[in-house]
């Protein structure tokens, strides 16, 4: 081959590699969030939980399934185990929700197997479980404005206030906690199209548990979401085994 033939060559491929579209962006979150909300379908997702400084410990780990509705999120299921806890199991249909095992282990009437709330619809793990939602189309807007892509990863920081302002789950996972001044440092994960497929998050663990045990601690949650926009049926618990009142 020509010597001239040979330098053209290799000059059309540096064109052509020069001029090669880089990775394209994940599509808006948001809309790729809406375009799954349906009734009867949902997301699983499965989580770990541990607290770092001096050392890192695993305290919780959990997996569930979100159903969804037109807004958002309309039920959900979880399951947390703990090295401290007997397992727990948590069930919520709208604003209601059913906990089984956890705390109440134990403790309840005879034949009755699941606490009838309206308060914690991750039920006790949720002060141990993950603080973002992003099945919540508020929720991903406001870490979307707040936080800052680069290729797959978004990242950024919330308050525990301005998240309570946006999640409902937020709110109904952690009702009750020490400083809402308390920033949660996120990362979430987009796939290609637009969809959480991970979210990690952090914070002082003096946020919720403002104890000496605690103090220079950090929570970590590490929570990974698959089938987006599967089919999912959540329902409440046998009626039968359901009550209000529990025992001392």
């Amino acid at each position: 081959m020509k010597k001239t033939t040979i330098t053209a060559l290799v000059a059309c491929g540096c064109l052509l590699a020069a001029g090669a579209p880089a990775q394209a962006a994940p599509k808006d979150p948001v809309r790729a969030l809406k375009s799954k909300l349906a009734s009867g379908h949902g997301v699983r997702f499965t989580e770990t939980t541990t607290l770092s400084g001096g050392g890192k410990k695993k305290i919780q780990s959990r997996k569930g399934t979100f159903q969804f509705n037109a807004k958002g999120v309309a039920a959900s299921d979880i399951t947390a185990t703990s090295p401290t806890r007997p397992r727990e199991r948590t069930i919520s249909v709208g604003k209601v929700s059913y906990t089984s095992g956890g705390m109440w282990e134990g403790r309840f009437p005879e034949g009755k197997t699941w606490l009838k709330g309206n308060a914690i619809l991750g039920g006790g793990s949720g002060f141990y479980g993950q603080v973002i939602n992003p099945a919540e189309p508020k929720t991903l807007a406001a870490l979307v404005k707040k936080g800052r892509l680069r290729g797959s990863s978004l990242t950024g920081k919330i308050t525990f206030k301005e998240l309570e302002k946006v999640s409902r789950w937020f709110d109904a996972s952690i009702p009750l906690r020490m400083h809402n001044d308390t920033k949660v440092t996120y990362t979430l994960t987009l796939t290609s199209a637009g969809l959480v497929s991970r979210v990690k998050s952090s914070y002082a663990a003096t946020g919720v548990f403002d104890t000496n045990q605690h103090e220079g601690k950090t929570i970590v949650i590490d929570s990974r979401f698959t089938g987006w926009g599967a089919k999912v049926s959540i329902k409440a618990p046998d009626p039968g085994k359901v009550t209000t009142d529990i025992g001392d």
